[in-house]
């Protein structure tokens, strides 16, 4: 790509920065309209055809006929809908880290690293060239929404503060290199932009991140930010920080531009109370983003209060309802794939995606529900498997249970039956933590010693948990509760839910159902 670096010392002036925020509303405005006019099935129809025609001489383009395929159900009579570990042991593995034409034309310079699969630790999502454009345009367009919704909101006079991964990514056999998604994009971002964001380049090579939030913090006390975006875990965390060593209340008082939270990754609705007690200034606008490694899927539109799947940035959206895929999360042999011509409001979808990056009707394992069709919008409701990320933490059931076992089998005991659940802080800058209610087969262990051993397990098969759990910023050590024998069969019973094909749940991403568990344990005699 063409170097922008000398444009870097002009950006960095006030009259410099008021033209770009005017240029960013006008911007803004253009692509707010054109979002508006677009036809979001047509616009997906050509990029369909754009991504088959490009792909049709790779390995893959050729094994599935790209070049007879004239239409999305030709495509999809063609390519089923298929996982990670599909694409990893059928394409990617033997010639990784060279992927040179095999899903994607021409050789993958980064790899986006991401915690979640059943297969192990950590997936290897190819990130193409394509990729980094498609997640810069997709960036440009939240900044668009938000600045069309806001216009009194100047963004450029100040700083974008990017609180995201490392930069010191992982140089691989062939050069190509490895690491966060968000350490990829700071380290693609245009020179010319550098002077409108925080934090400078050698801050982001810390990998550290109890060292990186406490220097983030220091440094960026006396900086303009406008704009902060990141996972809410570590958001909160920071601003724990910032007060700390400001000796300041609030924010708001240590960055009085602050006027937009991005925020993605996890569940919001925890923190919101929370952002707005610890931020104390009501012209602060909270905006999510819902990105994956695999693909930049969609976006606040302010006006709406809901997620839009941005239609026109290189990536074809496919959506399988939930109703065909089982009890554990599989997907039937041949589910019924709907595009976003043909959608239905309220139906729980799968969503699927075909990228720039040479991942084809890949399942990225979320679920959304669409509020409406035109324009796209929906919401965010989980996971297609259990899942635990109220943190960030990215945590799947096959690993809270490979945890759960290593430790009985450390502490020499047998886990019956067990539920875990996040627990959120209570005070301002206090970080949360995971409780594990769990009835065992005979006399319990030290809890203490078992939630040591989860915790140890869990930091060593997960990519995403063990940077959460660094220093106790993000979340404390796991909390173990021991529940007596057959409490959970009690509380089944209870329910109406006992026998059959009931199942005790494993795992409550929102904390509530923990929160009422707990409580009923100690209130009906099961607590340990």
């Amino acid at each position: 790509m063409p170097s922008t670096a000398f444009l870097a010392p002009l950006t960095n002036t006030r009259l410099v920065r008021r033209a770009a925020d005017a240029v960013l509303l006008r911007y803004a405005h253009h692509r707010t309209r054109a979002l508006d006019r677009m036809d979001a099935g047509r616009v997906q129809h050509a990029t369909l055809m754009k991504l088959v025609r490009k792909a049709r001489d790779t390995r893959f383009g050729r094994d599935h006929d790209f070049s007879r395929i004239s239409s999305v159900a030709d495509y999809q009579a063609r390519v089923g809908v298929r996982d990670y570990e599909w694409f990893w042991n059928t394409y990617w593995k033997d010639a990784y880290p060279r992927l040179d034409n095999v899903t994607w034309p021409g050789q993958i310079p980064y790899y986006a690293l991401s915690s979640g699969t059943t297969s192990g630790a950590t997936k290897y999502i190819p990130v193409s060239w394509e990729m980094v454009r498609s997640n810069k345009k997709a960036g440009f367009t939240t900044t668009a929404l938000f600045r069309h919704a806001h216009p009194a909101a100047k963004l450029f006079t100040g700083k974008f503060f990017f609180l995201g991964g490392t930069t010191d990514l992982r140089k691989q056999a062939d050069g190509s290199l490895a690491g966060d998604l968000s350490g990829i994009a700071a380290k693609e971002l245009l020179e010319f932009l550098r002077p409108y964001t925080f934090p400078p380049a050698d801050l982001t090579l810390i990998t550290n991140w109890e060292e990186k939030v406490q220097r983030f913090a220091q440094l960026s006390a006396n900086e303009p930010i406008t704009a902060l975006s990141g996972v809410p875990a570590w958001m909160y965390v920071l601003f724990a920080r910032l007060k700390e060593v400001t000796g300041k209340k609030s924010v708001a008082e240590v960055w009085p531009d602050l006027r937009l939270v991005v925020h993605g990754g996890t569940k919001f609705d925890p923190y919101r109370d929370l952002f707005k007690k610890e931020i104390g200034s009501d012209l602060v606008k909270f905006c999510e983003v819902y990105p994956c490694s695999e693909g930049f899927i969609a976006t606040e539109d302010p006006r709406y209060n809901l997620l839009r799947i941005v239609p026109d940035h290189d990536i074809f959206f496919e959506f399988v309802p939930m109703s065909e895929f089982d009890s554990h999360g599989t997907l039937k042999a041949f589910p019924t794939r709907h595009t976003l011509a043909n959608v239905e409001v309220g139906v729980q979808y799968a969503v699927v995606l075909t990228s720039c990056a040479g991942v084809w009707s890949y399942l990225v394992g979320d679920t959304v529900a669409f509020e409406r069709r035109d324009p796209p919008l929906i919401r965010f409701t989980g996971r297609t498997k259990y899942f635990l990320s109220a943190f960030g933490e990215h945590l799947i059931s096959e690993e809270v249970e490979k945890a759960v076992t290593h430790a009985a089998t450390v502490c020499g005991v047998s886990a019956l039956n067990f539920h875990v659940g996040p627990v959120f802080p209570s005070q301002p800058g206090k970080p949360g933590h995971h409780l594990y209610l769990i009835e065992f087969a005979d006399a319990a262990p030290d809890a203490g010693r078992y939630a040591a051993e989860i915790d140890a397990e869990l930091t060593r098969i997960n990519e995403d948990y063990g940077p959460h759990r660094v220093g106790d910023l993000a979340m404390l050590v796991p909390e173990v509760r021991v529940v007596k024998r057959g409490g959970f069969d009690e509380w089944m019973k209870a329910r109406g839910k006992y026998g059959g094909q009931n199942k005790v749940p494993r795992m409550d991403n929102s904390g509530a159902m923990t929160k009422d568990l707990a409580a009923w344990f100690a209130e009906h005699g099961w607590a340990g």
